[in-house]
């Protein structure tokens, strides 16, 4: 679900937040492929989450993140959108990349960098680990300025501010999480 939601996104040309967002912004600025790009990111995260969440969190998260970076190359040869209209596509995104998100922490693990850290914050303080990953967000879409048009960062925003709250909302711990 999430790297549909990147291929949506990617195919407007418009970015995300958390590590993702970091990522596409270097693939546009450089011209190196997103699914490297997101793999070398999160690289420094995994760290903290062996530190901190444990090595099995760890291995799902490595294990999410090599996914979705395959399935951004290979994805894009199974859909094309001929007519996609840019509102109703960063909505789509925001919610399968959302409720993507949701499933991979409800089974213990991440997309990598931003949502490890958010978890480690919410599982230790408390703070909500979508409120964590808009705050990071916020400074990936004031770099987006200086890569994209506004009325694409403006847009890019309110995806991510649907993902966010998609997990915000949802992402409890009295709620299900699967062991």
């Amino acid at each position: 679900m999430a790297a549909t939601g990147l291929v949506i996104l990617t195919h407007l040309g418009l970015v995300t937040g958390q590590t993702a967002g970091l990522a596409l912004l270097l693939s546009y600025a450089t011209g190196f492929s997103f699914a490297l790009m997101f793999f070398v990111v999160n690289l420094p995260f995994y760290w903290l989450g062996y530190k901190r969440i444990g090595p099995r969190f760890v291995f799902k998260t490595v294990i999410a993140v090599i996914l979705v970076s395959a399935f951004s190359i290979w994805f894009p040869d199974l859909i094309s959108f001929e007519t996609l209209n840019p509102v109703y596509g960063v909505a789509l995104f925001g919610v399968l990349t959302g409720a993507g998100l949701l499933a991979i922490f409800r089974h213990g693990a991440s997309l990598g960098g931003v949502g490890i850290l958010a978890i480690y914050i919410q599982e230790a303080t408390g703070f909500r680990a979508g409120f964590t990953q808009l705050l990071f967000d916020v400074c990936i879409f004031a770099a987006a300025f200086f890569i994209l048009d506004t009325r694409a960062v403006l847009l890019s925003m309110l995806g991510a501010f649907i993902v966010n709250m998609i997990i915000t909302f949802n992402h409890r711990k009295d709620w299900y999480v699967a062991t």
